[in-house]
C-alpha cells in the first residue's frame, strides 16, 4: 500500500491538475514528489511557488517521449509510484495541430510505461507489491451522451476528437501493460475540471478573464452542450486516494455530479462577477455574452457516474458547482500576478479549433 512519505514521480506536475496534485501530496505530508514536466505553453512553475524550497518537492524539466532521460530520472529517484498526468489536453488545439497530441499522449505514454516496467521488474518483492502506475485520463474517451444516461467504467470508448482519440489510445496502452506485463496500473477518467491556476484557454478561466477585460464572452453554438464539472482540488484528493487504495487493473471514474450547459456556466460566472467585481460601466456581465460558430465535432453531453469511487473508496467531493465557481472566481480576482503575464505574453484569448 502507498503510505506517507512514499516517493512519487508525477509527470505533468506543472499543469493545471498536476500542480494541484503536487500541492496536495506535498503540503499535506503525503509524499516526496519529483515533478517531471516539459514546460510547454500550459506548464507553469508559478503554480507551484508555495512548494519552492520544500524538502519533499523537486522539479526536472524533461520530455516523457525521451526514453533515456526517463530511465535516468526513474533510476535516480527510485519511485514507489508514478502518477502520469503529462498530456496535451485542449480539444481546440488538437483540431488545429493533432501531431503534438499523438506524440505526447500516445508515444509519451508508451515510453513512460516501458521505463516504468523496467523499474518495476527490478524492485524487491515487497516494493513490487506496493508499486503503482496511475494514469489520469478523461471522460472524453467515451464520446458523446444523449439527453439521458451516464458514463460508467464499462462504457465503450467512442472518441470524437484528435485529443480524445489520443487519450483513448493511451488508456488502452496502459491496460495492455497490466495484462501483458503485469505492471500494476490504475486508470482514472475524470469530468471537466475547474479551479485556481487554470490556463486561460479553457472555458471557465477564459470567460472570467474576458469579462474582467470587458471582452466578448464566447459561447459555442447555442450553448446547450452539457458538461459535468469537478473542482480541481477535489480531483487531486481523489487521485491520492485512488493511488493509496485502488485495485490494480481497475478504472475509476471521477466526477463532480454537477451537470451544466455551457451557457449556464457562462451565465453563472457573469452573475457571481456582478456580485464580486461589478462592471464600472454599471451594466451586467451577461451583456458581453456572444454566440460564435460551434467547434467541429463538438460532443453534446458528458456526465460521469462516480458511484464506484464513492462506494469502494468512500470518496466524496467537497465542493458543489456553486461553491467551487465562487472560490475560483475569487482566486482569479485575487491573483492577477499569476494570470496577467499569461494573457499578455502567451495566450490573449484568441479563438482556436476552427479547423480551417
Amino acid at each position: 500500500m502507498i503510505t506517507s512519505k512514499t516517493s512519487i514521480l508525477v509527470t505533468g506536475g506543472a499543469g493545471f491538475i498536476g500542480s494541484a496534485v503536487c500541492r496536495h501530496l506535498v503540503a499535506y505530508g503525503q509524499a516526496r514528489v519529483l515533478n517531471v514536466d516539459k514546460l510547454t505553453y500550459a506548464g507553469n512553475l508559478e503554480s507551484l511557488q508555495e512548494l519552492d524550497g520544500h524538502p519533499d518537492y523537486s522539479h526536472v524539466q524533461a520530455d516523457i517521449c525521451d526514453g533515456p532521460r526517463m530511465r535516468e530520472l526513474i533510476a535516480a529517484f527510485d519511485p514507489d509510484a508514478i502518477m502520469h498526468l503529462a498530456a496535451e489536453s485542449h480539444v481546440d488545439r488538437s483540431i488545429d495541430g493533432p501531431d503534438a497530441f499523438i506524440q505526447t499522449n500516445i508515444v509519451g505514454t508508451y515510453t513512460l510505461l516501458e521505463e516504468a516496467r523496467r523499474h518495476y521488474e527490478q524492485l524487491s518483492v515487497d516494493r513490487r507489491a506496493a508499486f503503482r502506475f496511475l494514469h489520469i485520463s478523461t471522460d472524453e474517451v467515451y464520446g458523446s451522451l444523449g439527453a439521458e444516461g451516464l458514463f460508467t467504467e464499462t462504457t465503450s470508448y467512442d472518441p470524437r476528437s484528435p485529443y480524445s482519440a489520443s487519450k483513448a489510445a493511451s488508456d488502452h496502452l496502459v491496460m495492455a501493460w497490466y495484462h501483458t506485463y503485469g505492471v500494476p496500473v490504475l486508470i482514472t477518467n475524470c469530468s471537466n475540471n475547474y479551479g485556481p491556476y487554470h490556463f486561460p484557454e479553457k472555458l471557465i478561466p477564459l470567460v472570467i478573464l474576458n469579462a474582467l477585460d470587458e471582452q466578448p464572452l464566447p459561447v459555442y453554438g447555442t450553448g446547450d452542450n452539457v458538461r459535468d464539472w469537478l473542482y480541481v482540488e477535489d480531483h487531486a484528493k481523489a487521485l491520492a486516494l485512488i493511488l493509496r487504495q485502488g485495485q490494480p487493473g481497475e478504472t475509476y471514474n471521477v466526477g463532480g455530479n454537477n451537470e451544466r450547459t455551457n451557457l449556464e456556466v457562462v451565465q453563472t460566472i457573469c452573475d457571481v462577477l456582478n456580485d464580486l467585481a461589478p462592471r464600472k460601466s454599471g451594466g451586467t456581465y451577461r451583456e458581453l455574452i456572444t454566440f460564435v460558430t460551434d467547434r467541429p465535432g463538438h460532443d453534446k453531453r458528458y456526465a460521469i457516474d462516480a458511484s464506484k469511487l464513492r462506494r469502494e473508496l468512500k470518496w466524496q467531493p467537497e465542493e458543489d458547482f456553486d461553491s467551487g465557481i465562487r472560490k475560483t472566481i475569487q482566486w482569479y480576482l485575487d491573483h492577477p500576478e499569476w494570470w496577467r503575464p499569461i494573457r499578455e505574453h502567451r495566450y490573449r484569448g484568441e479563438r482556436l479549433g476552427q479547423a480551417k
